[in-house]
């Protein structure tokens, strides 16, 4: 019964391997052995998932002997459909004389004597290879890693195990990866691609050469090559273009940065190089000027149709002389400050007795990265490359303590990281802050923002309020706002402002908070709050925070 037993299961097995049905078959054994006999079917001959297994017809390719001579035989013909990647593993064999006796692909567009054959290209196992029929087969693309002695290369192949891969990209190219590892563990690995210039169909298939192989799987796989999709320039944008060049300066670029938005959404800063400039400006005659830029590039760096933009800029007189203004820094304590041009004004001097403030980013302002700040004064050393001429000045910076700081001078303490002291404010009464406000210019928010609460239990919030009309708490939602910011420069303008904030009890269990600010290149603008909701007997204000700092100078 034993022996019976092991019959019937060699010739399910058997079977199995053939890829015949095993329907009409029994097996007297345990329970889950037709089950895994039927899995292990299904798996070698149906498509499951992302793999498409072949079924292979010729198992051994050659006579084992290896006196196949070339082209006397050739594996099953394997068809690669576009945007698919053929996997063929096998073992291969060879007589072992030359470097060339080992397998060969050939990848044509039918099975050899087919009406309209031809061949894409011919590749060896060494990296030798060639076309017939068809242009492109490119030596200098073959990469591989084979020993440099012949007959070290011929013995590692001798029963080695070949992965080789045939990726059929959907852009028309042919992907080559071979992998072969020896008996004794050695790897050679290898890589070939080829634009053959179609999406149609092409056929693989090994051929010997003094050698045989040892078919073991073929099977299907989407392609591993990922088209991407492409997208026309929409719109460009220059920043950092100079506001205003001196006659006989011809740059009218400067330092620009050209940033080019795509159809799919996404930007990237581009060379100048790669810009059309479509309108010059005449830079021999005074006054204002237009320049207009084009992009002519898709994302993947096609030729497409292009987006434009444009700058303007001033040519203004030669310049005779430039003058800066002096600043007021105000700090307190001994913590280093970080030194920023803001509030500087430098003015430049033509010929023709005219005169224009400069643009800060123009200018060379020559002063430490950072200062330990003391009572007096600083002197900067300033300069400014005309068209032929460097102009030179010098300003100063004093010094001025305040009577304390809310946050740190490096401009870490982030939101609610620090506060003032709480201030009392009477009924009918009222609270004023004078202070000055270094920021990181970031957000519209890095600057001081004012809390209301009980003097009873400083838990107990009615509101806190920023500078840049938002604000949240119990007592808020009976506010009503205005202010007059634009909201697209509050930001880059808030370090070096002076600031008022003015807290008001009115007595009738409302505040006002109002914010009076001026930038230092001079504009003043102001943010209120009036009607916040509170307890006009038991209110309390305090300063707050979010990486900024804030000296107190009243």
């Amino acid at each position: 019964m034993r022996s019976i037993f092991c019959v019937a299961v060699l010739a399910a097995l058997t079977l199995v391997s053939c890829g015949e049905e095993l329907d009409d078959y029994s097996i007297d054994a345990p329970a889950d052995l037709q089950q895994r006999i039927d899995s292990i079917a299904a798996a070698k001959s149906a498509s499951g998932g992302d793999t498409t297994f072949i079924d292979i017809t010729t198992k051994v390719v050659g006579a084992e002997d290896n006196s196949s001579a070339w082209w006397s035989a050739h594996s099953d013909y394997f068809k690669v459909p576009a945007n698919k990647r053929l996997v063929l593993e096998f073992v291969n064999h060879g007589k072992a004389e030359a470097v060339w006796n080992n397998w060969v692909l050939a990848t044509a567009s039918d099975p050899f004597g087919a009406e309209d054959y031809f061949e894409y290209f011919i590749l060896r196992s060494d990296g030798a290879g060639w076309s017939f029929g068809h242009d492109g087969f490119d030596p200098n693309l073959v990469v591989t890693d084979r020993p440099a002695d012949d007959a070290e290369f011929i013995s590692v192949m001798q029963g080695a195990s070949v992965t080789l891969v045939v990726d059929h990209s959907p852009t028309g190219n042919l992907f080559v990866t071979s992998k072969s590892v020896g008996t004794d563990g050695t790897e050679i690995v290898m890589t070939y691609n080829q634009p053959i210039g179609s999406v149609e169909d092409i056929t693989a298939f090994l051929v010997v050469d003094g050698s045989h192989f040892e078919m073991e799987e073929a099977y299907l796989l989407p392609s591993a090559v990922t088209v991407l999709e492409d997208y026309a320039p929409i719109s460009i944008a220059v920043n950092g273009a100079p506001a205003s060049v001196e006659l006989g300066n011809e740059n009218f670029w400067g330092n620009a940065v050209a940033t080019v938005t795509f159809e799919d959404g996404s930007s990237e800063e581009v060379d100048s190089v790669d810009l059309t400039f479509s309108v010059i400006p005449d830079m021999t005659t005074i006054g204002n000027k237009t320049v207009v830029v084009a992009y002519s590039k898709s994302k993947l760096g096609e030729y497409s149709q292009a987006a434009t933009g444009y700058y303007k800029l001033d040519v203004t007189n030669s310049i005779v002389s430039i003058a800066a203004n002096n600043i007021d820094y105000y700090y307190f304590g001994t913590d280093d400050v970080a030194f920023k041009p803001k509030g500087f004004v430098v003015t430049a001097t033509y010929s023709d007795n005219s005169t224009s403030v400069l643009d800060n980013a123009d200018v060379d302002f020559v002063y430490p990265g950072t200062v330990s700040p003391s009572v007096g004064t600083q002197t900067v050393d300033i300069s400014y490359v005309g068209s032929s001429t460097t102009f030179n000045t010098t300003s100063t910076v004093t010094f001025v303590e305040g009577t304390s700081q809310v946050g740190a001078s490096n401009l870490s303490t982030s939101w609610w990281g620090a506060h003032s002291a709480d201030f009392t404010v009477a009924s009918g009464m009222s609270k004023t802050f004078q202070l000055y406000c270094y920021s990181t210019d970031a957000n519209n928010w890095n600057a001081p923002a004012t809390i209301l609460r009980r003097v009873s239990d400083a838990a107990q919030e009615f509101g806190v309020v920023r500078i840049d009309n938002f604000g949240w708490g119990s007592g808020y939602g009976a506010a009503t706002t205005s202010h007059d910011w634009d909201f697209g420069t509050l930001a880059s303008n808030i370090s070096g402002s002076y600031i008022e904030i003015t807290v008001t009890n009115n007595g009738d269990d409302t505040a006002d908070i109002r914010y009076d600010v001026t930038h230092a290149n001079g504009e003043t603008h102001f943010q209120q709050y009036t009607g916040i909701t509170v307890d006009s007997a038991d209110l309390s204000c305090a300063l707050t925070v979010d990486n900024c700092y804030l000296v107190l100078v009243n």
